[in-house]
């Protein structure tokens, strides 16, 4: 799907119904700076959830590789933005993620298009860090896969504690990496305490 151009069945309905909230919340959808509005987020909404119209099994194993290399393999400070799925309201960050190849590896584009097809799903960032490991443990067969994510919340900063500056952390990892030494070389490596390119 091209989000410019492309946009899934019910786009109408969906746009109706967003003139109907903002009519609950008080707005005239009918005033000029409104009249266009139920759509515009309704192509929004489409197209931040468009990771449920993708497979990201299938974009790992596009450009799937017989390949003998075995240490690890990091794709780091990945961009993701996200809609928490409590709110609606957006969480953004970064998300890293290793693996030790198993006989394959795929192309290093496919995990941020991994990270980008689930990210594109209403979600709760624990999940979100799950998916991303399961689907490359699963797809790749690796000796091992850690991924952590780091995203700041709006529903944090914007209502409730109201806490600006705040940053949750989640990971999750298999095989090799259930020994601290992996996980540890991997989070060094994050930190940048490996020779800098």
């Amino acid at each position: 799907m091209n989000p410019e151009t492309e946009f899934r069945e019910g786009l109408d309905e969906l746009a109706a119904h967003y003139k109907e909230i903002l009519k609950l919340l008080g707005e005239d959808p009918e005033r000029e700076g409104l009249q266009k509005t139920p759509m515009r987020v309704a192509k929004a909404m489409q197209v931040l959830t468009r990771g449920y119209t993708q497979d990201a099994r299938k974009v790992l194993t596009d450009a799937l590789f017989a390949e003998k290399y075995d240490q690890m393999v990091i794709v780091k400070d990945i961009d993701f933005f996200s809609m928490c799925e409590h709110h609606m309201l957006p969480f953004y960050g970064k998300a890293h993620v290793a693996y030790i190849p198993n006989g394959h590896i795929t192309g290093l584009s496919k995990i941020a298009r991994v990270v980008d097809i689930f990210s594109h799903r209403l979600q709760v960032q624990e999940r979100l860090t799950h998916q991303i490991m399961e689907c490359i443990n699963e797809t790749l067969k690796p000796q091992g896969v850690m991924v952590v994510v780091e995203a700041k919340h709006m529903c944090m900063q914007m209502r409730g504690v109201e806490k600006q500056n705040s940053i949750t952390t989640t990971s999750a990892y298999s095989g090799v990496f259930e020994a601290m030494k992996v996980r540890e070389e991997f989070m060094s490596l994050l930190r940048g305490e490996s020779k800098r390119i």
